[in-house]
């Protein structure tokens, strides 16, 4: 007998890979800020979509007011009177969302367009979330911090040996792309490093230098890496182009 549940399953992990909908229009859609002008338009302006949104605010329909107003402020981030009314539309939103994640950023949302997001505290990471990380989730860090064309040209491998877990990683650049192996076969690494896992979340939180690490092969492979890492920038924008 055909599983249709097992059948739609399979379609929805399908769509989630091929994209939000996986339907024709949304493969290589219209970028959001040109979409958003072009809505507008055909809306009658971006006076139009406020009052429009403003209709819909009072009838409590808040998600399709802040649909047409992430619109207007997309189609022109300058337009005070979108942000106002979509600040207040994120903060309705967020004191009546039950959801704590939901909440956080509705009302984050609402103080960008405000303002701008409250910058956070430098230091902040907590030593129980660093030390509660694997080793693969720390390499993940440093990898999705590659600058790539920065680091086209690079060639060459580490080897991380953790003295206190036993493990043994290997990060291999190359094509702009950290990529990360575990238990690696053979040798091949320009560096070789030993070191513990304390050790090595300190390089993650800005403590990269080579001082005290002890190693095989040529430790300037490690400023190498170093040089292409992009640092994170916490108060990016959320509902702004």
């Amino acid at each position: 007998m055909h599983d249709r549940s097992a059948t739609t399953s399979r379609r929805s992990t399908s769509a989630t890979w091929a994209g939000s909908t996986a339907t024709p229009p949304t493969c290589g859609s219209t970028p959001p800020a040109e979409l958003a002008r072009r809505y507008v338009e055909l809306l009658g302006g971006a006076s139009a979509v406020v009052a429009l949104a403003g209709r819909y605010m009072r009838e409590n329909d808040l998600r399709f007011a802040a649909t047409l107003l992430n619109h207007a402020v997309f189609a022109d981030p300058g337009d005070s009177a979108a942000r106002g009314l979509l600040a207040q539309v994120y903060t309705r939103l967020g004191h009546g969302a039950e959801n704590a994640t939901w909440r956080n950023f509705y009302l984050t949302g609402a103080q960008e367009l405000t303002g701008s997001p409250s910058k956070p505290a430098a230091g902040t990471i907590s030593p129980d979330l660093l030390s509660a990380l694997t080793a693969e989730q720390v390499f993940d860090s440093l990898a999705i911090r590659v600058n790539g064309p920065g680091a086209w040209n690079e060639r060459f491998a580490i080897d991380w040996h953790l003295t206190d877990t036993g493990e043994h990683h290997r990060t291999t650049m190359s094509n702009g792309a950290l990529i990360h192996e575990r238990n690696p076969r053979g040798n091949g690494a320009d560096l070789t490093l030993r070191l513990t896992k304390e050790r090595l979340m300190s390089l993650i939180t800005g403590d990269t230098g080579g001082d005290g690490l002890a190693h095989d092969g040529d430790l300037t492979v490690l400023r190498r890496l170093t040089a292409v890492l992009e640092q994170p920038t916490p108060d990016f924008a959320i509902v702004t182009p």
